[in-house]
């Protein structure tokens, strides 16, 4: 077997005994479709406040300026989709912030993964990221065959709906490339477009994230939300997952074997009332392995105050 092969077939094998879900291989080369694209939906605003977006520009579109000589990117997914949902009529926590940490869990993964590889392969260069660097994830998962980018903006599979952290190792290793993933199977439906509280999700596959709950509740670091969303959250504390709740593909989502992922009974049971008896005490003792904590105390606080459920 060629040594380009054998490599592909291992990491490809690995991957899914480190108990990633998908696997996709794509070469390294400058993404100047998507640096357009990214430049025009910076320029709308439709970043908001989020201005770190706006920086790293060429790192974000060629992955040789994150890894240098950079020849190969590999995508990997890893299912989030909780095994039992919230049990309560408080406030709505996205699913995806149910378990640990997911930048911990995976991170931890990946470090592991390129460490195989290295045994395996050598003395290669290579970097792990999980949403915490330019890079734009959805489109290396689309180069490399494991999806499309739905109207909603998320990677969908056919097979498993888009419940999905994406994970991207950038290496100087060669490989064998998978295809891109060829089509739209979004069609006709409008679902997410249809049930968007906030009308952040426009035509042509265009996400003003400006408008996004999630960017309310998380990213908005101001303790003032705007007037004009009053009464539109839907109950959201902590994003949101109404346009991934109502695609049709994400009748194929089946619970996360990882146990790192496993619901907080906290997130599944607290009522209204308890959310707002809680001190900040009990905040950072609940979540402090959980992505909640990036909105910190004040920023629930607030987030409850303007549901109107405090």
């Amino acid at each position: 077997m060629q040594p380009q092969k054998g490599n592909t077939a291992f990491i490809k094998q690995t991957a899914l005994q480190l108990g990633f879900d998908h696997c996709g291989i794509a070469k390294a080369v400058k993404l100047d479709d998507d640096a357009r694209r990214l430049e025009l939906w910076l320029q709308n605003g439709m970043h908001g406040t989020m201005h770190y977006i706006e920086k790293y520009f060429d790192l974000r579109i060629d992955p040789t300026k994150l890894v240098p000589g950079a020849k190969s990117v590999i995508t990997l997914l890893k299912n989030y989709f909780p095994e039992k949902e919230q049990q309560t009529d408080g406030p709505k926590i996205s699913k995806y912030a149910y378990g640990k940490d997911y930048h911990e869990v995976i991170k931890k993964q990946l470090n592991d993964f390129l460490s195989l590889i290295k045994n395996k392969v050598g003395d290669i260069q290579g970097r792990g990221f999980v949403d915490s660097a330019p890079v734009l994830e959805r489109s290396w998962a689309q180069r490399s065959g494991i999806g499309w980018i739905g109207k909603n903006g998320n990677l969908i599979t056919k097979q498993s709906g888009s419940f999905f952290f994406i994970a991207t190792l950038i290496t100087d290793l060669k490989l064998e490339y998978d295809d891109p993933f060829a089509g739209d199977y979004c069609g006709t439906c409008t679902r997410c477009i249809d049930a968007c509280p906030t009308d952040a999700i426009l035509p042509e596959k265009l996400i003003d994230g400006s408008k996004c709950i999630s960017y309310f509740t998380i990213e908005l670091k101001e303790m003032l939300i705007p007037g004009e969303m009053k009464g539109k959250f839907d109950n959201w504390l902590f994003g949101c997952d109404t346009c991934q709740d109502v695609c049709p593909w994400n009748r194929f989502s089946k619970p996360t074997t990882e146990k790192d992922f496993t619901a907080l009974p906290a997130i599944l049971n607290l009522s209204t009332k308890e959310w707002n008896e809680m001190t900040e005490e009990n905040f950072k003792q609940l979540f402090k392995d959980s992505p909640i904590k990036r909105a910190k105390f004040s920023g629930i606080q607030r987030n409850l105050k303007f549901l109107g459920n405090s």
